[in-house]
């Protein structure tokens, strides 16, 4: 009986760890992978299109356009074929499920976007989970780029407008699954 206890506690810290482990896989991927839209900086809503279309694109499985809309500093530190290859070895695990795009505030080149992603973690684990994070977007050439997964990009861009970086520090993500039809934070640190 003991022996069932250790096995069944050392599952259930592993199921925690493999799904905060894919949910933030995924929301750095989304995190890092920001759009080219020519958008005037102050236009909320391209921003929240941006978000919204490179979502989009990661839950159809559109690897390649991803890796286009890397900004300049992740592209240089990531090859195509790696950012591809890693996000369909991961694609069997999950399925985004949808976004829930916030609150958009926009101050020259910087903008901060609060989200809410959804996935249905796959067999064995079967479970649905959510990541609540504070997504940055930078525009580089033009273009809204998703920065959040790049913190030095952000750094730099915080560094160089410290009162938004006042107003909008960067908070960490919140992972929660659904346990008994609630959603209850999972913690690593307490696991």
């Amino acid at each position: 009986m003991l022996v069932k206890r250790k096995l069944l506690k050392t599952l259930m810290k592993s199921k925690r760890t493999i799904l905060s482990r894919l949910l933030l896989i995924s929301g750095c991927i989304l995190l890092m992978s920001a759009g080219s839209m020519a958008a005037s900086p102050s236009d909320e809503s391209d921003v929240r299109s941006a978000v919204q279309r490179i979502f989009d694109q990661l839950k159809s499985g559109q690897y390649e356009a991803l890796y286009d809309s890397l900004p300049s500093s992740s592209r240089a530190r990531l090859s195509r074929d790696q950012l591809v290859k890693g996000l369909q070895r991961t694609s069997s695990l999950y399925q985004l499920q949808r976004i829930e795009i916030g609150a958009v505030r926009v101050s020259g080149n910087l903008a901060v976007v609060d989200t809410v992603m959804y996935a249905h973690v796959a067999p064995p684990f079967n479970t649905d989970g959510k990541l609540v994070v504070q997504q940055y977007l930078v525009r580089e050439e033009g273009s809204w780029r998703m920065a959040t997964g790049d913190r030095a990009t952000i750094d730099r861009f915080l560094k160089s407008n410290p009162s938004f970086a006042r107003k909008f520090p960067i908070k960490r993500p919140h992972i929660f699954t659904k346990q008994n039809g609630k959603w209850v934070e999972f913690n690593a640190r307490q696991k």
